[in-house]
């Protein structure tokens, strides 16, 4: 997890939504819905610091490839190429995915909660399988 101090100076605390904690454990929606959404922001940071990590580390794999003159293995998608495309995929998915799970409560004020809480979980999920990326290769 990226720190509270990392966060500071990627200026992502600046733009956060203030989360009341204490009425949000108190089970007032609107701010559970804050707090969850907020939840949601800082687990997208964490995905996009990571997504750098992940896009820097597949153009070096692309590069290394390169030096193959093997036109059946060039001519196939490159590392970052197939990681953009899963990616793009992977978004549409999430929120898609998740606009469904809130629709449990559709038009009710618990909605915006349970598609934070969704998007935090999965965003979370693909954060630590980009980590993993950069470590099979």
């Amino acid at each position: 997890m990226i720190s509270a101090l990392l966060l500071l100076m990627m200026g992502i605390n600046d733009d956060l939504p203030v989360c009341d904690q204490d009425a949000s454990d108190r089970g007032v929606q609107q701010a559970m819905n804050i707090c969850a959404h907020r939840d949601y922001l800082i687990a997208d940071a964490e995905l996009n610091a990571q997504w750098l990590v992940a896009r820097e580390h597949m153009r070096g794999l692309d590069v290394s490839f390169s030096q193959y003159s093997d036109t059946e293995q060039t001519n196939r998608p490159g590392y970052f190429e197939t990681l953009l495309e899963a990616q793009r995929a992977w978004l549409a998915y999430r929120d898609a995915h998740c606009r469904s799970e809130g629709y449990e409560a559709r038009g009710g004020s618990l909605e915006p909660l349970l598609v934070s809480t969704c998007k935090t979980a999965l965003t979370q999920q693909r954060t630590e399988q980009l980590r993993e990326l950069t470590t099979v290769y």
